[in-house]
């Protein structure tokens, strides 16, 4: 097994070195084998993937169920792997920096920590509130023995207020706060993304992108984008495979699907390979 330490210095060189990368979500350790063995670099954890995966909707998974997650993704690879761990599962700069540290016992490199706060009144933290959640995070994450990289997100475009100059004000905070990545997904053009940029001087994580319209990685990549995550579109690509091929056995009785099914020898040999890195 691939010593964590080694994971962290390899997340963190993909940052540092130039151009791009692109960051999957699996949801399960069949699925992070999978795009392991495809030949990429680093994985990230999907909460909504992870959720639907045990029957519930996003964000009504908790911090232990989160852990015991991330411990069988990161088991199941060599790569790096880094987490969503939404709002830190608590509202309190002591929380966010607490899920940090279990994180990393967990065997994580990096970790999000998002201003959602999970109340429809008050969607997000206010800046300086959000902003002290991150620097917590951060000097839980710097405390440790090995690079940990701290993702910290504004979710205006997701649950908040869609306003890109309270975004940017947000990122900005937040990397005077000591974030080590950036991210805000669902940013709708690629001008929005392009004013990130223009305003931060950290890495950014992009969701895809832009929502209103999405480009080829090469595109993003000529702008500047650090890294491209994808979210839950993996698992719900696989999911809505699982929907259609369930609607045709149920309406027609055909099997149509089964041009677009892999083969139970290619998914095994995938995963061996992703397993052995």
């Amino acid at each position: 097994m691939t010593p964590q330490k080694d994971k962290a210095f390899a997340f963190r060189a993909l940052h540092d070195l130039p151009g791009m990368f692109v960051l999957p979500n699996p949801w399960d350790a069949g699925s992070a084998r999978i795009l392991a063995g495809l030949g990429f670099k680093a994985l990230a954890s999907t909460s909504a993937g992870f959720a639907a995966s045990t029957g519930v909707a996003d964000y009504n998974i908790t911090r232990e169920m989160k852990l015991a997650h991330v411990r069988q993704l990161c088991a199941a690879t060599p790569l790096p792997l880094t987490a969503d761990l939404e709002n830190g599962f608590g509202h309190s700069p002591e929380a966010c920096a607490e899920t940090i540290r279990l994180g990393a016992e967990a065997g994580l490199v990096g970790g999000s920590i998002e201003d959602f706060t999970g109340d429809a009144a008050r969607p997000q933290y206010a800046i300086a509130e959000a902003a002290d959640r991150v620097r917590a995070a951060v000097e839980a994450a710097n405390a440790l023995s090995f690079p940990f990289l701290v993702t910290a997100r504004a979710e205006n475009f997701f649950t908040g207020t869609p306003d890109l100059p309270d975004t940017i004000a947000r990122l900005q905070a937040y990397q005077e706060a000591g974030a080590h990545v950036l991210y805000a997904p669902g940013l709708q053009t690629l001008d929005d993304i392009r004013s990130v940029l223009g305003a931060v001087d950290r890495p950014l994580n992009v969701l895809l992108g832009p929502r209103a319209g999405f480009v080829p990685m090469a595109e993003l990549e000529a702008l500047g984008v650090k890294r491209v995550s994808m979210g839950s579109v993996l698992a719900n690509t696989a999911y809505g495979a699982l929907v259609h091929a369930a609607e045709e056995l149920l309406g027609p009785g055909t099997l149509g699907f089964l041009k677009a099914a892999a083969s139970g020898k290619d998914l095994a040999d995938l995963m061996a390979q992703g397993a052995d890195g």
